[in-house]
């Protein structure tokens, strides 16, 4: 079921960082990421649909009240409809719900519900059962299937399969005694894959609703601050479990996860940075660091081995910058040139008025680990 116009129109869904906030500043509510692209980034949810449904703002403010005034009237008519119910959608060009029914008589019940009625073969129970139907033999569906929906619009469940499979396909289906008329066959090109790739920079949530960076991505995994999670907690975006997380005396962990890992930084500008190594760069070196609050900021290593007394603990062997950062950046990756420094763990200041960022250095907590960096290029 879709919110309405105003959980539309929210726009951001604000976040903490991790349970332990290791910044030398209140534990406030931490932003979402903004680049300075705004080409690639629209300013606000009107925006972005503005320019991926290539409707003028006018048209999207009307489309949304439509959209909310379509839930509702889907809401009452699930409720009225029961076992006659076949399924509804949105047709934007109506700018109307259209609610499929399998039976006549409750055709003008919808209409008089103030939406467009057509009279269908199959309930939405029917099709949702040929869907539950097919999940349960997944496991003899050929790998040319890509997937399977209910489809409300054409009152079909939708198999996806690749070019040339039709009839592989249809046999699958037919061994598995659904109702084969309520099944229709698309070939796709089509070819799933999961979008969590592991970037440095990037955002990470745990289940506890806090949002950290990610540092650098490792073999099974990637590397972060200790504080932003313990040992056992679950993440997602990309999913993972911490396997390991140190804070206080150290601040870094290692999450395992199965999303594909990349030896790249996000630099928010629309692009990334390849990392080749992790050679230490000296005092005076310039230094880059990649957040999922603030972006992309770059200053020079001001010190080595500072032991720094957080609230939460006291974390030694810690490298200083000037490189400005905000809560929500722990965890981020600092980089010299190509070269992985580090992760961030905590600093004073931020990036309105510049301040000290400290990152725990990356060489360590790869050891610690017995992980290698993924590196290219």
């Amino acid at each position: 079921m879709k919110r309405g116009l105003a959980a539309r129109m929210a726009g951001t869904v604000t976040l903490v960082v991790g349970t332990v906030a290791a910044w030398a500043m209140p534990a406030t509510a931490a932003p979402e990421p903004t680049s300075p692209s705004p080409d690639t980034v629209a300013e606000t949810p009107l925006e972005a649909m503005r320019r991926d449904l290539g409707l003028t703002l006018q048209q999207v403010e009307q489309r949304l009240h439509r959209e909310t005034r379509a839930d509702r009237i889907d809401e009452r008519l699930r409720a009225a409809l029961g076992t006659a119910f076949g399924g509804s959608h949105f047709d934007a060009d109506l700018g109307t719900l259209v609610v499929g029914v399998t039976d006549r008589a409750k055709l003008e019940q919808v209409r008089a519900a103030g939406a467009k009625a057509e009279l269908v073969d199959d309930s939405a129970s029917v099709l949702h059962t040929v869907a539950d139907t097919l999940d349960k033999a997944e496991q003899r569906a050929p790998s040319s299937i890509s997937g399977w929906y209910v489809d409300p619009a054409d009152n079909s469940v939708v198999v996806t399969t690749a070019s040339g499979s039709a009839q592989q396909a249809t046999e699958f289906i037919r061994s598995t005694g659904v109702d084969t008329g309520a099944v229709r066959v698309v070939e796709s090109r089509e070819s799933p894959r999961l979008f969590a790739d592991i970037i440095g920079g990037n955002a990470f949530y745990n289940t506890s609703s806090s949002r950290c960076s990610i540092g650098f991505a490792v073999q099974g995994g990637f590397i972060t601050a200790g504080h932003c999670g313990n040992q056992g907690d679950s993440t997602t975006q990309p999913s993972g479990t911490f396997a390991g997380s140190s804070f206080p005396s150290n601040d870094y962990a290692y999450v395992k996860s199965s999303a594909t890992p990349k030896p790249q930084v996000n630099n928010y500008r629309g692009g990334t940075v390849t990392v080749a190594g992790a050679q230490e760069a000296p005092v005076g070196a310039s230094v880059c660091r990649s957040g999922s609050t603030s972006g992309w900021h770059c200053g020079t290593i001001a010190a080595k081995n500072q032991t720094v007394r957080y609230q939460q603990g006291t974390v030694s062997g810690l490298t200083r910058t000037d490189v400005c950062a905000e809560p929500g950046d722990s965890g981020g990756p600092f980089l010299s040139g190509d070269q992985a420094q580090g992760v961030a763990s905590g600093g004073s200041g931020d990036c309105n008025r510049g301040g000290v960022t400290y990152f725990q250095p990356i060489n360590e907590a790869l050891q610690a680990y017995g992980v290698d960096l993924i590196t290219g290029g």
